[in-house]
């Protein structure tokens, strides 16, 4: 009985991490567009400048506030695909059991940092939204608080797949798959 228990919880904990996984996935895909609309944008711009000596402040402020999503929730889906920076020429030279060890105290770490800075910038957003911070720029974009309440958001997506990260490290380190 002890054992089919165990592994019940080892199915919901895989089912959790499957779960997260998917969400990171999801949210990597739809914010992958914000790439190709910064791309885009910037062309716009620099050809209304150098072309026809015209231009806005807030055209200029929108490359910088769609940038904003796409590295917050880009970060996750990196970390989930093992795209984020890692000095392989280090990493590829532990055994695997060692690389998993590595692996696990990354997500530990991934996942006080995102703690912290979720608990930091609470504040930092909040007291952007009871002053309604702006651009200090005329023509600027308003209502600044809104692009950075997107900095707990995509910390909180990361922390999911620091999560999602060592709960598939553990079950490595326990001889399972993934």
């Amino acid at each position: 009985m002890p054992d089919r228990r165990r592994r019940g919880g080892a199915h919901a904990v895989d089912g959790v991490r499957a779960g997260i996984e998917r969400l990171v996935d999801t949210a990597g895909m739809w914010i992958s567009w914000l790439a190709l609309a910064i791309v885009a944008l910037m062309a716009v711009n620099v050809l209304l400048r150098y072309l026809f000596s015209a231009g806005t402040v807030w055209a200029q402020e929108l490359e910088w506030h769609l940038l904003v999503p796409l590295i917050l929730f880009g970060m996750s889906y990196a970390l989930r695909h093992g795209a984020h920076v890692r000095v392989d020429i280090v990493y590829g030279r532990f055994n695997e059991r060692t690389k998993i060890v590595v692996d696990l105290v990354s997500a530990l770490l991934t996942i006080a940092v995102s703690v912290l800075v979720i608990w930091f910038s609470i504040k930092y957003v909040g007291q952007s939204y009871v002053i309604d911070e702006g651009s200090p720029d005329p023509g600027g974009i308003p209502h600044r608080y809104l692009i950075k309440s997107l900095i707990p958001v995509g910390f909180a997506l990361l922390l999911m797949q620091g999560v999602a990260a060592a709960l598939a490290c553990v079950a490595r380190l326990r001889g399972g798959r993934r």
